[in-house]
């Protein structure tokens, strides 16, 4: 059921952000997300939570951002800052190109175009894209097994925390993920929300040629080490993908919405 885990040693060698972009966003005709099922359904859901549900605060610390920015888009009309963080100086770098508007970055046209019809006015993604650029003031290195995830830079805790698909590939066992969990919570002012999806049963995904390690998870098992790390369940959805891919054997998303209680007097 589960391989040979992938360190980080290994992700700084051979992960690709460019391989990445093209084979979990590329497009087909028009403006479909190609192997999009999953990512559809996260655009769908964070829509919900920061549009429609008022999760909303000053700052909005996104864990494992990767090279990619289709999660924060609707993010960015409900945190007022947005700080961005990931693991690989690659996809760092990637992210520093995108904002500086390099014109060799990823093309987010059409995922831009998605979520701004959700938002009511599809022809607004270029408006879109220049507020989220500004929304973002901070790209930060991260490792979640760490107790301070950013150290040694200090980052007060935030109204929000975002992951997506992210610490069940950082995370060998589940005591290293329940250890992780407490430290990306720990990120999290009181009162404040940690958004996750997290990807089901899977235990390998593909980037280019090249295999990497997913620490294979349950929904009760999530929920469980959510718990554990001190946090309320608001809200929490299972969606099936429903078809196999040849580069992932997940079988489906846990989207989580978590609050941690407000400190007693």
């Amino acid at each position: 059921m589960a391989g040979e885990f992938t360190g980080k040693e290994v992700y700084e060698q051979k992960f690709c952000p460019k391989n990445y972009l093209n084979m979990y966003f590329s497009f087909e005709s028009g403006d479909s997300l190609n192997c999009g099922t999953a990512f559809a359904i996260i655009l769908d859901k964070l829509h919900k939570v920061f549009m429609k549900d008022g999760i909303r605060g000053d700052t909005l610390i996104d864990i494992g951002s990767g090279p990619s920015i289709h999660h924060l888009l609707s993010a960015c009309e409900s945190f007022k800052e947005i700080i961005v963080s990931d693991f690989l100086e690659q996809n760092r770098e990637e992210m520093k190109k995108w904002l500086k508007k390099d014109p060799e970055t990823f093309d987010w046209a059409p995922v831009l175009k998605y979520v701004c019809q959700l938002e009511g006015d599809r022809e607004k993604w270029v408006e879109k894209e220049e507020k989220l650029r500004k929304a973002i003031k901070q790209v930060l290195k991260c490792d979640v097994t760490l107790a301070n995830p950013f150290d040694p830079v200090e980052v007060h805790p935030a109204d929000g925390v975002l992951s997506t698909y992210c610490i069940e590939a950082a995370c060998k066992d589940l005591d290293t993920y329940r250890s992780a969990m407490k430290n990306v919570g720990s990120l999290v002012k009181p009162g404040g929300h940690l958004i996750l999806a997290v990807a089901l049963e899977e235990t390998f995904y593909m980037v280019g040629p090249h295999k990497f390690s997913s620490l294979y998870l349950t929904p009760e098992v999530i929920r469980d080490v959510l718990k554990g790390a001190g946090f309320d369940i608001v809200s929490s959805e299972v969606h099936l993908h429903g078809i196999m891919l040849p580069i992932s054997d997940v079988k489906g998303t846990l989207f989580l919405v978590a609050q941690k209680p407000h400190e007693t007097q």
